[in-house]
């Protein structure tokens, strides 16, 4: 009996406990609701002189884009109906001032304004606080000790990989070159430029085009990471943390991660381990090339400190991630552009052919010769750009060159697709025309009107790597195969983080004869 009361006694003070419990979230819970509706109002005050198009009061803008390949063009229309400046809702708490004035992007990039801390943030359990999305001190100190890994003396011995690389996937292409159907070609491209980015910045060979393993379940993480990133982002929802974290997608999130984090810390362990009796940079570089991996284990401020292991998983992981996913996406989107306008794929065959004199792959000293190759190049990151769409928050009040301000706080965005096909500064926006980039036209135009590596302080630090990856690629691929656009598989254009294809990017290929 007496032992009966005790267990009464207690279930009763659990109940207690229960009970508090439930009231205290339920408190919580109102507060942080009254919390995101005073945020609401001060954000529509904040906004209201900015017309944009009208928003659902719960969903915001979210439910006028469809996943279906359109919803780029959207951002170019509303650029076109709200000149300047437009408000932009996700769900009913979050909202950017989308702007497209190259003065303003000008202004908003040519400071070191941090990266917007709401979508950037949904990246850093996977990239950690690397460049990408660092601010303040931490972004200004690593942006100094990571610069070097960018220099003339390290990318120069990087061509031959990156030749070697291209090679690999163009002989793997023989076959497909002999059949009259279509395939899809974005596949092909990320593990050649996984191989590639493999070789150059971390030494490693993994030869991943040849075989399947774990560089390919890195690939599949990478893409399930960008689904789910802007999967949250859409899912207004899912910005809180605890709901994500406990969903099904939460978890797929989790599992991708480890798979991405296992990939570099290998890559890390095995380095490390390799130069555990090197610590200087001109020791190492009398065995072989300095390598980006070299750079970061070995880079010291002014205090003699290095990177914490932390910091470095974090560069590791940005570089892993931005240096194959979007020059995978330029290269694709590139042989894309040069299917659909022959005439000017084969001028610029004509060109590479002559650049080569004979030769089967391109050299440093080749770069510069091909001209004609490098302008289509810009310009199918003119109409395909990698990075579609980029954002900061306002440190401090911003006043646009038409007199509106924002206060500090106000999330800026920035639809580099949007720009890059408005009419304002593009005449026939969406016409594919190299010429656009010929110097004199260059001259005449703003250079915040053309944004495919960002532009100011915090621009893309491996923006010349991407480029020369891209020119000898092209002009590789260019001297091999014609590139045939399949005109029953247009690609649906969505972003991913990186500008994809929903259906894939499918083009025919056929032996060039010499």
């Amino acid at each position: 009996m007496e032992l009966f009361k005790i267990f009464e006694n207690w279930a009763i003070e659990f109940n207690r406990i229960h009970y508090l419990f439930a009231v205290l979230c339920l408190v919580y819970a109102i507060v942080k609701i009254l919390k995101l509706i005073v945020k609401r109002n001060e954000l529509t005050r904040v906004l209201k002189p900015f017309a944009g198009p009208p928003k659902h009061w719960l969903f915001g803008h979210i439910l006028e884009f469809k996943q279906d390949g359109t919803d780029l063009f959207k951002f170019v229309e509303w650029s076109n109906s709200y000149p300047f400046a437009f408000p932009f809702w996700f769900g009913p708490f979050v909202a950017y001032l989308n702007i497209s004035h190259p003065d303003d992007v000008k202004k908003v990039l040519a400071s070191t304004e941090p990266k917007d801390d709401f979508a950037y943030a949904f990246l850093i359990p996977w990239i950690g606080e690397g460049l990408l999305v660092s601010k303040g001190q931490k972004w200004f100190r690593h942006r100094r000790l990571l610069t070097p890994g960018f220099h003339y003396d390290i990318l120069k011995p990087y061509v031959k990989l990156m030749s070697a690389g291209a090679t690999t996937m163009l002989d793997k292409w023989e076959l497909l070159s002999k059949s009259d159907e279509s395939f899809e070609l974005f596949e092909h491209v990320s593990l050649m430029t996984l191989e590639t980015i493999m070789k150059c910045a971390f030494s490693s060979n993994t030869n991943c085009q040849s075989t399947k393993g774990e560089s390919n379940s890195y690939i599949k993480a990478v893409f399930d990471l960008s689904n789910l990133v802007n999967l949250r982002l859409r899912t207004f929802p899912y910005h809180s943390e605890w709901i994500f974290q406990l969903s099904p997608h939460g978890y797929r999130h989790r599992k991708a991660c480890k798979v991405a984090h296992s990939h570099t810390n290998k890559i890390i362990r095995e380095r490390k381990e390799a130069l555990k009796d090197e610590k200087e940079l001109h020791r190492i570089q009398a065995k072989r090339n300095l390598d980006f991996l070299d750079i970061l284990l070995c880079a010291r401020d002014e205090d003699q400190q290095g990177l914490s292991d932390e910091d470095l998983r974090a560069e590791v992981d940005t570089f892993m991630f931005e240096g194959h996913d979007t020059t995978a996406s330029g290269i694709s989107w590139t042989f894309y552009s040069l299917a659909c306008n022959p005439e000017h794929q084969q001028i610029c065959r004509d060109e590479v052919i002559s650049a080569l004199e004979g030769k089967d792959s391109m050299e440093w000293e080749d770069l510069s010769k091909i001209p004609y190759t490098t302008m289509c190049i810009k310009e199918s990151l003119r109409l395909y750009p990698p990075v579609p769409g980029i954002a900061r928050v306002a440190s401090k009040p911003v006043t646009f060159f038409d007199g509106r301000s924002v206060p500090a706080g106000c999330l800026i965005g920035m639809s580099i697709f949007a720009i890059h096909r408005n009419s304002t500064y593009w005449e026939n926006a969406n016409v594919f025309d190299p010429h656009r980039f010929l110097p004199e036209n260059s001259a005449k135009r703003s250079p915040h009107a053309f944004l495919p590596f960002s532009a100011g302080p915090r621009n893309c630090i491996g923006q010349n790597f991407a480029m020369n990856e891209m020119k000898i690629v092209v002009a590789q691929t260019l001297r091999r195969y014609h590139l045939i656009e399949d005109p029953t598989k247009k690609p649906e254009m969505i972003p991913r983080l990186v500008l994809r294809s929903l259906n894939g990017i499918h083009l025919k290929i056929k032996p060039v004869d010499l």
